[in-house]
């Protein structure tokens, strides 16, 4: 007589759960994260000047990246009890909007061959975060890594507003009011469902945004379709498709970018576990899962992906439901990874029009920068700390807003420094931290 299969618990770690159960729990954390995954390479394209085929082919390698990346978190590669390449926690990797200033800067000061360099670079210097990760997190305690968050948030506002008013494209005029109605529709609908929908409403506000932004513009005639007659079926990522440059001050910028960003990290690992599994990370598996991410990110440019990191929307979700069964996860990657290979679906994801897009980001980069106000406050508002701050973000922003203040200097200190805010804060932030004195523990702001 054959022995009925046993299926483990969606809320245990280990084992195969029904599929029945796993699917629908495995497609809302593919519903959470697919906008955020494919809009830096949407963007990035459209900034690097791509064309419609190489634009499908980055947005391709974006996911599969993503669902190979993941899939290496959840089920890492090495010796149980000894060093694994991944965390074997129930996470989601997806690209990430934190590298998308600095990415913009080099792909319009260089080219997207270089993005790709300092990928490498960067992938290198996450790996080494995550061998010394003890010494190295005490350069970024929440003060810095929030400053750095919020600093990233705040410069990613012009680039939701410019898409807003409709980016490149050509279906209308950039700042006309089709674009301008166009995306204040799609930010209603996302705010509306954020604060009054609950369940799978509340989880799919920004996809459920775009689609009412994306049927409004289909409407008005905003929408061409003929690249996805054009694209195949099915297509493997194509091996150094875009080329890879080694550019220094791209390196520079995007290497501190991956060290800020294998320590934040951390604070992903840790809500996870204890928000889905009510303990704290080991040591070994922050160790593991930031030396799988760094890996992972030397890997992805050969493929054309851009940089991935942990996905904080999809944390969240394990918060609230405490579905922890890797199964499911490894299901969404499985589902990711087939979105990747399909270059219909890539190309259907080029139609979305500009506004579409900057509607439904704006609240996305919103969040981000409230993030890192969030981390701020952890700690205490003293004279030093709001110093710290202030000084970093105000030179930060400051010079990106100003065209032409390295005007004087070598063209890599504007690459570097003058382009993107966040390395400038970075450096700032972590300098004047080590340097200006403690002060009293009860020394407030308004003292």
């Amino acid at each position: 007589m054959n022995k009925q299969k046993q299926y483990a618990s969606v809320f245990e770690l280990n084992g195969t759960p029904k599929f029945g159960e796993a699917f629908p729990l495995a497609l809302q954390h593919v519903i959470a994260m697919i906008v955020g995954c494919v809009t830096p390479s949407i963007i990035i394209a459209s900034v690097a000047g791509l064309s419609d085929g190489d634009r499908i082919i980055l947005i391709q390698a974006g996911m599969t990246m993503s669902a190979l990346t993941t899939f290496l978190q959840l089920f890492p590669i090495g010796k149980k009890n000894g060093f694994r390449l991944g965390s074997g926690l129930p996470m989601i990797m997806g690209i990430s909007f934190a590298y998308l200033p600095s990415m913009q800067a080099i792909a319009e000061g260089s080219s997207i061959s270089s993005i790709f360099g300092a990928m490498i670079v960067g992938g290198v210097i996450a790996v080494i975060v995550g061998l010394f990760m003890q010494k190295i997190q005490i350069l970024f305690p929440p003060l810095i890594a929030g400053t750095v968050v919020f600093t990233i948030g705040l410069s990613l506002y012009p680039t939701a507003v410019r898409y807003i008013a409709g980016g490149s494209d050509t279906a209308v005029p950039f700042g006309s009011w089709q674009n301008w109605l166009i995306g204040l529709i799609t930010l209603a609908v996302v705010t509306t469902l954020n604060h009054f929908g609950k369940g799978f409403l509340k989880l799919a506000s920004i996809l459920i945004g775009m689609g009412v932004g994306y049927v409004i513009a289909l409407c008005m005639g905003m929408i061409d379709f003929s690249g996805i007659a054009a694209a195949g079926l099915f297509q493997l990522p194509q091996f150094m498709h875009f080329g890879i440059t080694f550019e220094p001050s791209s390196c520079i910028a995007l290497g501190l970018l991956f060290a800020i960003n294998s320590i934040q990290a951390i604070g992903d690992f840790s809500a996870t576990t204890s928000g889905g599994m009510d303990r704290q990370p080991t040591g070994k598996e922050l160790q593991n899962g930031v030396v799988g991410y760094g890996l992972c990110n030397i890997i992805s440019p050969f493929f054309g992906g851009l940089p991935t990191a942990t996905y904080s929307q999809n944390v969240g979700i394990v918060a609230t439901t405490k579905v922890i069964n890797r199964g499911v996860f490894g299901l969404a990657g499985g589902l990711i990874l087939i979105a990747g290979l399909v270059p219909k679906f890539s190309a259907a994801l080029t139609t979305i029009p500009s506004c579409v897009l900057g509607g439904a980001t704006i609240s996305v980069f919103a969040s981000i920068a409230m993030t890192g106000i969030k981390l701020i406050t952890q700690e205490e508002l003293s004279y030093r700390n709001t110093s710290i701050v202030g000084l970093s973000v105000a030179l930060g922003m400051g010079v990106t807003q100003v065209v032409g203040c390295f005007g004087e200097f070598p063209t890599w200190v504007t690459t570097v420094f003058g382009k993107s805010p966040t390395v400038l804060a970075t450096i700032a932030a972590i300098i004047l931290n080590q340097v200006l004195p403690k002060t009293a523990p009860n020394e407030a702001l308004n003292e």
